[in-house]
């Protein structure tokens, strides 16, 4: 093997695994708020999809995201995916052991500790784009006030973290779709916006 093909080997990288990761918080995130927000009249439809959508699949764009050595978006996949992982052993394992008001807060700790993640992601997407930012401030918003409804047992404040949580996925479905489209065309066919605070990452670490 020649240097020059030796050099392009080690040059080699993951496709770019944010629209994966974006579209499996989206389409999780959409099933969850729905039942939160009374939309669904079934089960739980998204518990399947928390463990293989938005957990496994989303765990895995984080570990391909620390082979392009983005870091930021490999510590918010590999979290989120954690999140619903843990979100929905809980309900499989846990849940149907302990009351509705036990179960209630539980979910509004669990909620309370992933608010605390959001919150610095949240911060930290202020360097990347102004739809990402969109994302984790609704995000933020819906995990708050889903720690406020559980834990005060208020359904109204739990819908309101449903209806504010289908806005998130929305936010982060248009994301996953723009990155994806402009990646493959190689130009900017759908608008990201511009980091909110520049200057702070290289421009190959902003999506």
């Amino acid at each position: 093997m020649s240097q020059a093909e030796q050099e392009s080997r080690t040059q080699l990288t993951a496709a770019d695994p944010v629209p994966l990761g974006l579209a499996a918080l989206a389409v999780t995130l959409f099933l969850f708020s729905a039942k939160n927000a009374g939309w669904t009249n079934g089960t739980d439809a998204w518990l399947g999809y928390a463990l293989a959508f938005g957990g496994l699949v989303q765990l895995l764009a984080g570990m391909w995201a620390f082979r392009n050595r983005d870091v930021f978006w490999a510590t918010a996949f590999s979290s989120y995916g954690a999140f619903w992982l843990g979100l929905g052993l809980y309900v499989v394992l846990l849940a149907g052991a302990t009351d509705p008001a036990e179960q209630a807060n539980d979910l509004g700790w669990i909620m309370l500790a992933f608010a605390i993640l959001t919150a610095y992601l949240l911060l930290l997407s202020t360097q990347i784009n102004q739809a990402v930012l969109a994302i984790f401030i609704s995000l933020e918003a819906t995990l708050i006030i889903l720690f406020i409804g559980n834990l005060a047992t208020t359904e109204t404040t739990v819908q309101i973290g449903g209806y504010i949580g289908v806005l998130a996925a929305l936010c982060a479905w248009y994301t996953s779709a723009a990155t994806l489209l402009n990646a493959m065309l190689r130009q900017p066919a759908l608008p990201l916006g511009e980091p909110v605070l520049t200057d702070r990452l290289p421009a190959s670490r902003r999506h």
